[in-house]
């Protein structure tokens, strides 16, 4: 049996740019993505502290050291420039194999850096 869990989580970074007129996704920084342990095409949830709003969409690299964190498409009426959010992915495995597994999770600062 396999179930899902946390896979890796971006514990509350800030909307920095929201674009309606584009094909969809949310981009995220790639410094973010790497520590956070996302690919490019990688399904996540995006939780949004400041309306509960909760949805599904995929990542796209953003710029490296940006900060950037931009909803994209129709999402992007789910949020604001300067909300707070949580972005998930989980993984399917095995129970057991998901007893031992350790998910990555990222807290950064206000403008959406890393904390060394």
């Amino acid at each position: 049996m396999n179930i899902e869990v946390l896979k890796s989580k971006i514990h509350r970074v800030k909307i920095t740019q929201a674009e309606l007129h584009y094909v969809g996704s949310i981009t995220i920084d790639e410094d973010l993505m790497d520590a956070a342990n996302f690919i490019e095409g990688e399904k996540v949830q995006i939780v949004n502290v400041n309306n509960g709003e909760r949805l599904e969409t995929y990542v796209i690299r953003g710029e490296r050291g940006s900060g950037m964190v931009c909803m994209n498409g129709p999402a992007a009426r789910k949020v604001q420039v300067g909300d707070v959010v949580i972005i998930i992915s989980y993984a399917s495995m095995p129970i057991e194999d998901a007893k031992q597994f350790q998910p990555t999770i990222i807290f950064p600062d206000q403008n959406n850096r890393l904390i060394h």
